[in-house]
């Protein structure tokens, strides 16, 4: 499993595994049944805390995306990849409404900001 940590994001470590997880799902890379590595594996692959990873896994089962069997191991659950793609839209909604927000704060008119929205589009 290839998860890319990155130390220098606000967004916490424990968030970066969760949303790197979900994308594997919703990509299917990860489907139904298959194990995830162990909290320790994981956590040694990646050089961060065991608790980091546990959050993440804890995260992930909460939402349900995951199973965790005592003993046996974290596997994907079964789950509506259209569930979670709309989830991620939603979530990417959310971040446009709050640059929409802070743009006008700072005085850029409408068409300024979709000005800036079609150069970042077809960058």
């Amino acid at each position: 499993m290839k998860i890319i940590i990155n130390h220098s994001l606000m967004t916490p470590i424990y968030e970066q595994v969760v949303d790197q997880i979900k994308t594997m799902i919703r990509k299917g890379e990860l489907k139904e049944n298959d194990q995830l590595p162990s909290v320790r594996t994981l956590s040694k692959e990646l050089k961060i805390s065991a608790l980091t990873v546990k959050k993440a896994y804890d995260n992930l089962e909460e939402e349900g995306f995951v199973v965790t069997v005592h003993g046996k191991g974290t596997y994907v659950s079964a789950n509506n990849r259209e569930l979670l793609l709309e989830e991620q839209k939603k979530e990417i909604e959310a971040d446009l409404e709050m640059a929409i927000q802070k743009s006008r704060r700072c005085g850029i008119s409408d068409e300024e900001l979709k000005s800036l929205f079609e150069m970042i589009l077809e960058g």
